[in-house]
């Protein structure tokens, strides 16, 4: 994909075709809030140590959101020397467990509970919702290390959003920008790294869900709009026939996503996803759908204002600094991070680092 071929010519097909006010495509896929599922997700790891020193770091649930996103308890059984739940000052929750020098593997088990369920936003309805602080407002318009908001990630914003005559027709067409003009990758490891500016500069505009998504953050912070990614994990199969959209089985350890938010005045935080739709794209059927395809369609109404509570929130952090880590901090914790002796292990290799995590629904 050339970027100067395609990105440009979307300014006004964005603003055309989809725009916020458009009614949404007749689909059986319009998740609306109807009772909350809770989910347990245990994470075990066992690292061969060699008798190295040893830290692991186990992502736990740490956010509680209106009437989305309930974080629970986690508990924990080891073999370490020291385990902790510990919660950075970015909001991001992990279990810290570290071992000394010593014979066999370093072992922990997580066990967390969360509560989800389908999210909507009324997009032409005025809601009552308490503005962002000023702090807020910093936090989530801020650069950080691979998503700056000047020089080409302002440039792209400014001309996507062009003369839009509000914030919520903004992030429609920086969404719609993002769903015509990039694609998804499935050789990229994991979610991908999220390195927005390289993206553009590159006019490589692939990848999976950390990097698509971690585009619209960029770009919407870019153009003045607060907006954060939010890290987590599918734990459940769609409920509207969605194969892409779910996990496929209890074995959940190669099923993050990474989700995506935008705060607009008297609306209120509004969720996009606008990685999933290339998801469906690419992966729905055997053969890849092309965007007026009726499922894509779909995804691409449904999936700006509105998702599917099969999946659980981890956090929204970026530039995460473990406790005690030798190593440089991660751009987001969406995966165990362990370091044998100093040395980091590749959290993308669950094989190699030996870890495996499961989900269940829990009756109530």
């Amino acid at each position: 994909m050339t970027f100067d071929r395609r990105t440009f010519l979307v300014s006004g097909l964005a603003a055309g075709l989809m725009t916020g006010g458009a009614a949404r495509a007749a689909t059986a896929f319009d998740p609306r809030p109807s009772g909350w599922r809770q989910f347990g997700i245990t994470t075990r790891v066992s690292v061969p140590r060699d008798g190295a020193a040893t830290q692991v770091w186990v992502p736990v649930p740490s956010v509680t959101e209106g009437g989305w996103m309930r974080a629970g308890e986690s508990t924990w059984t080891t073999n370490a020397d020291t385990a902790e739940l510990e919660t950075g000052p970015d909001g991001a929750s992990f279990v810290h467990a570290t071992w000394g020098p010593g014979a066999g593997p370093a072992e922990l088990e997580v066990t967390s509970t969360a509560a989800t369920q389908d999210r909507a936003v009324d997009l032409s309805a005025q809601a009552s919702v308490a503005p962002l602080t000023a702090e807020e407002r910093a936090l989530y318009t801020a650069s950080t290390d691979l998503i700056p908001t000047d020089g080409i990630v302002r440039d792209t914003a400014m001309r996507i959003v062009g003369n839009a005559g509000d914030d919520l027709e903004k992030a429609r067409r920086i969404y719609d920008w993002i769903v015509v003009t990039t694609e998804r990758d499935p050789e990229t490891r994991g979610c991908g790294l999220g390195d927005v500016a390289s993206m553009l500069t590159m006019g490589d505009l692939t990848g999976k869900c950390a990097d698509l998504n971690a585009l619209f953050v960029g770009l919407a912070r870019a153009a003045g709009l607060p907006a954060r990614d939010v890290y987590g994990l599918r734990v459940a199969p769609s409920q509207f026939g969605y194969k892409s959209l779910g996990a496929g089985s209890a074995n959940v350890t190669k099923a993050q996503h990474c989700r995506a938010d935008v705060y607009l005045d008297g609306i209120g935080w509004v969720p996009a996803d606008p990685a999933d739709v290339r998801k469906v794209m690419l992966e729905e059927q055997d053969a890849p759908l092309p965007l007026d395809a009726p499922k894509v369609q779909a995804a691409r109404e449904t999936l700006f204002g509105a998702w599917e509570g099969n999946w659980i929130a981890y956090n929204t952090a970026h530039d995460v600094v473990l406790p005690g880590a030798e190593g440089g901090p991660l751009p987001f914790l969406m995966y165990p991070a362990a370091e044998v002796d100093g040395t980091r292990l590749d959290e993308l290799n669950p094989d190699g680092f030996r870890y495996e995590i499961t989900a269940e629904e829990l009756t109530s």
